[in-house]
């Protein structure tokens, strides 16, 4: 299993070109689906959503707000992370009562995380609340990648976007959410380029930091 998931790192990149007839099968989107619902979050409140543009029609027009980057039109699946655009009091309501649900807990019994959840909340400003639920979607994006490598299936993460005009033609903003990550996943086309480079990082004595 080590060699396993080594190999599938060094192999992933973030592919610039993809093959548009190959496409990901819906078993194996699933389970990238799932690993991205099983991300870790924040108290496990899982304040972002993922949209999957299916609509062909859609991802042409994503295309100028994408900077012109074919992916996000020739990839298999089109992805896209979201957060929610305020985090709501209703979303620990609705929390608390989903743990109180699976685990057979009495709500009551769960005031008082409940309520370490509202105040973390109240006391945010809109702009930290923005950027804390920001840094959840990236915890989710590397649970994609990594779980697409070891499915050998491609994605490139893309921050190069328009975030407004995505949430505009996909009508996020009606559904309370923010585009954060657009990751385009599928087959590398055989003459990228970028798939024959050598990968590029520190050498481990330079990354790696023990502290005894």
């Amino acid at each position: 299993m080590e060699k396993q998931i080594l190999e599938a790192l060094n192999t992933r990149y973030a592919t610039k070109k993809f093959d548009p007839t190959r496409i990901i099968s819906e078993e194996l989107l699933t389970t990238i689906l799932e690993s991205l619902r099983l991300t870790p979050t924040s108290y496990g409140l899982q304040l972002m959503k993922v949209v999957v543009v299916e609509n062909a029609d859609k991802r042409n027009a994503l295309l100028p707000y994408s900077y012109g980057q074919r992916q996000v039109v020739d990839a298999s699946h089109l992805l896209i992370l979201c957060r929610e655009k305020l985090a709501q009091p209703t979303h620990v309501e609705e929390y608390i009562n989903t743990i109180s649900t699976t685990r057979n807990v009495p709500s009551e019994n769960l005031d008082g995380f409940k309520n370490m959840m509202l105040d973390t909340i109240k006391n945010m400003s809109e702009e930290a609340s923005s950027i804390w639920m920001d840094k959840q979607t990236y915890i989710a994006l590397g649970n994609l990648l990594n779980t697409c490598a070891l499915l050998n299936i491609d994605a490139c993460p893309m921050e190069g976007f328009q975030a407004a005009e995505y949430n505009r033609e996909l009508g996020l903003d009606n559904l309370n959410l923010s585009a954060v990550l657009t990751i385009p996943i599928g087959y590398r086309a055989e003459d990228d380029a970028n798939a024959k480079v050598k990968k590029v990082r520190r050498s481990t004595e330079d990354f790696v930091v023990r502290v005894k």
